[in-house]
């Protein structure tokens, strides 16, 4: 019988992230245990919510985005271990620092990946497809990328797409503060900053349709940042936030209806 060599591929992608899961697991707990209580003494974090929160079974935290830090703040509030994808250059740097880059994304439950358009997009939907389906639990930030002038963007639909495939529950949140305590561009976060994370009612998107469907997508997207604007309260930005277009074919593409992912 002749193997099929994308079985293999794939094959040796769930094994790299069940090593990687491994590997992170006591570092993870160690990072728990240094970094909760020294984020409350800095902070002194307001944790909105967490009973929302299901001790079990796969759900996909998705939160509003307005600072490096958020990938921080909802990991270390959260009362289950939350995973999500960080660029995989972290876990690549050599020497001490580059060692202790790795260790602390580790110990914040992130799981690297290739980011970027196209089959990198792709890819890392899949990787938090295998996640999910091992019952465990990501974090998504549906905007995409940071909100740079605290507005609330419009929401990609890849946490949709994800809820929609899987079955599992979306928990909503808002972050409040993470932007002043540390700023787009700061290298270092601002001492003595007060921030917020509320936790929302978990949402069942299973009613809007298959994920095969764009309008299924759509409405679950809209859904989600529904709730997240209910908990953040920002002003809504009523477009995508996208990097501004470089040349013309660029200008096209961001101008034609499509759909963002």
């Amino acid at each position: 019988m002749t193997q099929d060599p994308g079985s293999d591929a794939a094959a040796a992608v769930d094994e790299d992230v069940a090593a990687d899961l491994h590997r992170a697991g006591a570092t993870y707990l160690l990072g728990r245990l240094i970094l909760a209580p020294l984020a409350r003494l800095v902070y002194r974090p307001r944790v909105e919510g967490r009973a929302n929160v299901p001790k079990t079974g796969p759900i996909i935290v998705a939160s509003n985005h307005l600072s490096f830090i958020d990938s921080i703040a909802i990991p270390v509030a959260a009362p289950r271990r939350v995973h999500f994808l960080a660029k995989s250059s972290y876990f690549e740097g050599t020497g001490f620092k580059g060692r202790l880059v790795a260790s602390f994304m580790r110990a914040v439950g992130a799981i690297p990946v290739r980011r970027g358009a196209g089959q990198a997009a792709l890819d890392a939907l899949d990787e938090q497809r295998r996640l999910l389906d091992e019952g465990l639990a990501v974090a998504l930030y549906p905007e995409g990328t940071r909100s740079t002038d605290g507005r609330l963007y419009k929401g990609r639909t890849g946490a949709a797409f994800l809820a929609l495939q899987t079955g599992a529950l979306v928990v909503p949140v808002g972050v409040i503060g993470t932007d002043k305590a540390m700023p787009v561009g700061a290298n270092m976060p601002k001492l003595g900053t007060r921030v917020t994370i509320r936790f929302g009612e978990p949402l069942d998107l299973s009613h809007h349709g298959a994920a095969t469907s764009g309008r299924a997508r759509r409405v679950a997207t809209d859904e989600i940042m529904a709730a997240i604007h209910a908990l953040s309260g920002q002003e809504l930005a009523g477009v995508y936030n996208e990097v501004p277009a470089q040349g013309a074919i660029e200008k096209i593409r961001q101008a034609l209806p499509h759909e963002r992912r």
